[in-house]
Parts: C-alpha cells; structure tokens; sequence
C-alpha cells in the first residue's frame, strides 16, 4: 500500500491486553499505551486482530461503520464513544491480494471496530488519524495463526502496525472481585509467570502447547480467544522463535495485561 511517500523502517508487531471500557479511565494503564504508542514509529496504517471477533473465512471490517459497543453493565458515556479513523479500503484490498486462492476473505459491510480495537486505539492514538483495519479470528489453532501472521508480515515493510489484541489472562467466570485492583488469582498469576518466562526465551512451542504445558489452565483461559491472537502477532515476526520485548507487565482486575512487542 503506499500514500505516496517511502516508509523505510519497519514497523514492529504487537500482542497487547485491550481491557474493558473502564480502561480509559485508568490512568496507569492507559499512561503505559500512550507511552508505549509514542515511541513506535509512525504507523501508515493498523491492521488489529481482536478476540471479540471471531469468524472464518478471515473477515475484514468496513471503514465508516459505526463502532461495536460489544459489552454491557458499564457507564452509559461508553456507548456514545466514537473513534472516526481515516478510510482503510486500500488496506484491506492488499490484505485481500495476500490470501492464497483457497482462502478468501470476506469484506463485511457494516461491522465497525469492537471494543478490543477501539478502546485501546482510543488510548494509543487518541487522534483517530491513522487508518485501521480489523480482521477477523478465523481459528484458534497456533500453527494456522502463525501462517496468518506469516502471511501478513510484509506489510510490517509498508508502515503497517500489526496487533494482536486479547489479554494474556482471562478467567472472567473465576473472579471474585471486580476492582481494578482487586487481589490476583493464583492462576492468573501461575499462567502470566508462565507465558512472560516463555516469552523472553522465544519458546513458540511452548506458548502454543499452553493446553497441556501452562499452570492455572483452564481457569486463566476458560475459552482461549483472548490468547489466540497472540500467535498472529508471533508469525508477522522478523525471527518468531527470537525474544521479543515485554513492554508492559502487572494486572488489571487481577488478569495479566502482560503485552509484547516483536522485530
């Protein structure tokens, strides 16, 4: 894709935890994306995979659509929120021209972002100037993941920010209290000290073995889209099985909100 002037650096791609609307309100969180957005290069445009959308064959959202207020019991202020980013058709046409024949990709007509790309990006560019895609989560299989991300890792070349957007622990069901500091579950804590020591040895296998290898399963993951979209952002990696940098660490609601950044 090009805007008509040469991107040279490339971008790197990113795993991040997106939380909940409340997000926006957390200054300590929310400061760590601001901070963390501000010293990546310039993004041409984002290309984000959110655990809240899953659908196969792979689905890209449509630029102009309204967002997708895919939560409920929170503040009313949170459903008026809007976050109006430039048009995105042309990405999505080169994002198209990438899948192998046998794989199409389906142009939704009206699905906006949902909250896994919105309310980050609100934080991380809060002036909605960058165009964004959303694709879809068309499996939770590691290894098709990874040819996903594989697929995509050309773009990182043509200033493309790559995310994969969930949230590293995610046992909703197993929470006992709902603060932003609430105490941190001992799966919560057992899966995220897991993953972060997975993590910083570039142990690919491992991370995709988490069924069977992770403590704390499956109440960190009781349902695994909020993992998943991990191993897209590994494939769009320069050297998948090369460490990446853990920018952020700690928990919000006791889940991990560990989030990593791949060359």
């Amino acid at each position: 894709m090009s805007d008509g002037t040469t991107h040279t650096e490339r971008m790197p791609a990113l795993y991040i935890g997106h939380g909940a609307p409340p997000l926006l309100d957390d200054p300590a969180w929310s400061g760590q994306l601001a901070a963390w957005a501000a010293d990546l290069p310039r993004p041409r445009a984002i290309l984000i995979v959110s655990a809240h959308w899953e659908s196969a064959p792979v689905s890209l959202s449509a630029s102009g659509a309204p967002l997708v207020y895919d939560f409920g019991g929170f503040d009313a202020k949170y459903y008026r929120m809007t976050y109006e980013t430039p048009d995105a058709t042309e990405l999505a046409r080169r994002i198209e021209a990438m899948m192998p024949a046998g794989e199409p990709v389906h142009q939704h007509a009206s699905r906006g972002l949902d909250h896994g790309a919105w309310v980050p990006l609100k934080i991380m560019y809060p002036d909605a100037d960058v165009p964004v895609l959303q694709m879809s989560l068309p499996t939770h299989d590691p290894v098709r993941l990874m040819a996903l991300g594989e697929r995509l890792r050309p773009l990182r070349d043509e200033g493309v920010l790559i995310i994969g957007s969930g949230f590293l622990t995610h046992g909703l069901p197993f929470l006992t209290e709902w603060r932003i500091d609430a105490a941190v579950p001992g799966w919560s804590a057992d899966f995220d000290a897991w993953a972060g020591e997975a993590m910083a040895r570039g142990d690919v296998d491992a991370l995709a073995s988490y069924k069977s290898q992770a403590p704390g399963m499956p109440y960190a993951h009781p349902t695994v889209e909020h993992y998943t979209p991990l191993f897209v952002t590994l494939g769009a990696a320069s050297t998948p099985d090369e460490p990446g940098i853990q920018v952020i660490d700690g928990f919000w609601m006791g889940l991990s909100k560990r989030s990593l950044q791949v060359a």
